[in-house]
């Protein structure tokens, strides 16, 4: 299989990438920084730095993961634009591309998070026909998710994958695992708020599913079956280290730390991965405890 893909170098597109490189998968990486990408995978996945590198080619799948980190910076609104130029931009450009092509692919796989459905403090489950919230994130992925559509004009079959919290040696837990060690962990805000993850494996191998089942298109929750509670969380988290988990930490913090952005961390959603299952995908890890303890093992 050939595939041309978009955030590459980043933490989810870096583990797909190393994953199905030795199941034969051929990688075309479209990246600001091509280098990078040669030094990252070695010389063995090809780094290109615009589409015009590989006009005329042939690709099975298009893999997009393109897209600004969300949390890493306090939420200005030049902040904002940029976290949607990073995505529109991009994909509306694979999109024209794809247009143009005479040889298109069969298949292309979109990011998109959660934060589709916006931030929801009650018990329901969220699955992918559930209703939203309006919001800056509800914007920015059904905008993000309405240029990839366009696709599906062409006749290029679809996939928007809605990530939750990926738990893995990179990405978020990455961050918090400094203060849990050093015994300063604890829940953020009440606690109440609900946390829907998965573990990086699942997430690789629910991108391969979508890749290899062809009747499969629209958007699919990558999140766990059970979603758990932010206290929840961190209480398991400080189990598995062997660390004290009690020390919450303020909702104005997270506030002066994110600004807008910090509803990311103080809000969120119970979501479910209704279609995914449906189509027959066995999570490997479902229970929290046993993917974290995978991780940081």
């Amino acid at each position: 299989m050939k595939v041309l893909i978009t955030g590459g170098t980043g933490f989810i597109g870096q583990a797909f990438i190393r994953e199905r490189q030795p199941h034969g998968v051929n990688f075309t990486c479209l990246s600001r920084t091509p280098d990078k990408v040669n030094k990252m995978f070695g010389g063995s996945v090809r780094g290109v730095s615009s589409l015009m590198e590989v006009d005329g080619e042939q690709f099975d799948a298009v893999i997009n993961l393109c897209g600004e980190p969300i949390a890493d910076k306090r939420w200005s609104e030049a902040q904002k634009q940029r976290l949607r130029e990073s995505r529109l931009n991009m994909t509306r450009a694979l999109v024209e591309w794809i247009a143009l092509s005479e040889k298109k692919p069969n298949v292309m796989i979109s990011g998109s998070a959660i934060g589709y459905y916006g931030s929801q403090a009650g018990d329901e489950f969220l699955v992918e026909d559930s209703a939203h919230k309006p919001g800056f994130t509800h914007s920015l992925c059904a905008d993000w998710e309405a240029e990839a559509l366009r696709a599906a004009e062409h006749g290029v079959r679809v996939c928007l994958i809605r990530t939750g919290v990926v738990l893995g040696h990179g990405g978020a837990l990455n961050k918090m695992l400094l203060p849990f060690k050093l015994g300063l962990g604890g829940p953020i805000g009440t606690g109440q708020q609900w946390m829907s993850w998965i573990h990086i494996e699942d997430e690789i191998r629910a991108i391969q599913f979508l890749l290899r089942h062809h009747t499969l298109q629209g958007a699919f929750n990558l999140t766990a079956p059970e979603a758990a509670h932010n206290k929840d969380f961190t209480a398991t988290l400080g189990r598995v280290l062997k660390r004290p988990a009690v020390l919450p930490l303020p909702p104005f913090v997270v506030e002066v730390m994110l600004g807008e952005g910090a509803e990311l961390l103080l809000e969120g959603q119970r979501v479910f991965p209704k279609r995914l299952l449906d189509a027959g995908f066995e999570f490997t890890y479902p229970d929290l405890e046993p993917a974290l303890e995978a991780v940081l093992a």
